[in-house]
């Protein structure tokens, strides 16, 4: 594996962590971030794993998209993208609550940790990587 696809994980990971901690806090903005900048930057380690070119993204629809595009499949329903991307800005900025549509809470937040859990599974699979 290479070096930077490595540093790529170890930073998935400690977001993966940070959601924990953050979930049994009860701080569930800064939760949902975690588990969106851990799918990002586990898909990112794969295309940099395979030397596959992107733009600079947040998107995880986009990256699923780039990946299934170079022959990389990865288990994850639009919906689970779009909960996902609709997560990005919103806890990066003091616009309200992450999730348009409502507050997150307990569910909300359990549900995108079981998502980006998945998706770092995936990807360390793909890599054989230790979780």
């Amino acid at each position: 594996m290479k070096d930077e696809t490595k540093l790529w994980i170890t930073y998935a990971r400690e977001n993966l962590d940070s959601a924990i901690v953050l979930l049994r806090s009860k701080l569930f903005n800064p939760c949902l971030q975690n588990v969106q900048q851990c799918a990002e930057k586990a898909l990112k380690a794969l295309l940099i794993e395979f030397s596959i070119k992107f733009k600079k993204t947040h998107s995880i629809s986009e990256l699923k998209s780039i990946l299934n595009q170079n022959q990389i499949d990865i288990e994850l329903s639009d919906e689970e993208c779009e909960f996902l991307d609709s997560i990005y800005l919103p806890s990066k900025y003091p616009i309200g609550s992450v999730l348009p549509e409502f507050e997150p809470d307990i569910d909300i937040c359990n549900y995108g940790l079981k998502v980006s859990t998945h998706i770092f599974e995936i990807v360390c699979n793909k890599l054989k990587c230790k979780i």
